[in-house]
């Protein structure tokens, strides 16, 4: 019976250690649109992610000019939930056409990501 046991134990380990390494950090990534004006990337990135007026300036600009910003780089439940209030934060009241929040999808974090 020892033996067996050893086996299942070994066997187990041996699954664990074939698996794929699941990223342990992610990137919540903001997804540029027309829909959304400066003030109000700013307004978000300051109440959602506590950044400073300078941060949240070039939180926009980045989106603007590159088509996405990372705004945060943090474990998978964190990301979820931070994604998640993104999506949550409504229209931008400065344009009409604006129906809805912005964009937000998650990534895994690369070792020469950096995000603030």
């Amino acid at each position: 019976m020892t033996s067996t046991a050893t086996r299942t134990d070994q066997d187990a380990r041996a699954d664990q250690d074939s698996r794929p390494d699941q990223p342990w950090l992610w990137n919540v990534v903001l997804i540029d649109d027309d829909d959304h004006t400066y003030q109000y990337v700013i307004r978000l990135a300051q109440t959602l992610f506590s950044r400073s007026f300078e941060q949240a300036y070039e939180v926009a600009r980045t989106v603007d000019t590159r088509g996405r910003a990372v705004l945060c780089t943090v474990h998978k439940e964190l990301a979820e939930l931070k994604r998640d209030q993104v999506h949550a934060f409504g229209p931008d009241r400065l344009l009409e056409r604006s129906a809805g929040a912005m964009s937000a999808v998650l990534e895994p974090a690369r070792k020469d990501d950096n995000s603030g």
